[in-house]
């Protein structure tokens, strides 16, 4: 069977070079469709770790504050996101019981992520 071809994934054959746009994917975004519970467990936990960061000595803030974007993006990738809620509740739970609410709630958005 030669010259059969076989394609995974994009591809994209250009014929001249005038109004080319590039790809149009028409595809969801990565994390597009998550839950609405999913959605509302990470809207809490932002609120109560914004709670906690006035709370915590400054470097555990700025960890804090690195960590969060990807607790939060949509796109963020599966093991990148577990580990930065794990990161959030190591760093709550080093504070004690102002750290507990924190801790739930990040355990609440790994139950809903299957983790």
């Amino acid at each position: 069977m030669s010259g059969d071809n076989y394609y995974f994934g994009d591809s994209v054959s250009m014929h001249g070079g005038l109004g080319n746009t590039g790809i149009v994917k028409n595809q969801a975004a990565a994390g597009a469709g998550t839950s609405p519970a999913l959605e509302a467990a990470i809207a809490q936990l932002v609120e109560l770790v914004a709670e906690l960061r006035a709370q915590v000595p400054p470097a555990r803030a700025q960890s804090i504050d690195e960590v969060l974007p990807d607790v939060t993006r949509a796109d963020a990738e599966p093991q990148q996101r577990h580990r930065a809620l794990l990161a959030v509740a190591g760093i709550a739970a080093t504070v004690g019981a102002v750290g507990q609410p924190v801790v739930e709630a990040v355990n609440s958005v790994l139950a809903l992520l299957g983790g």
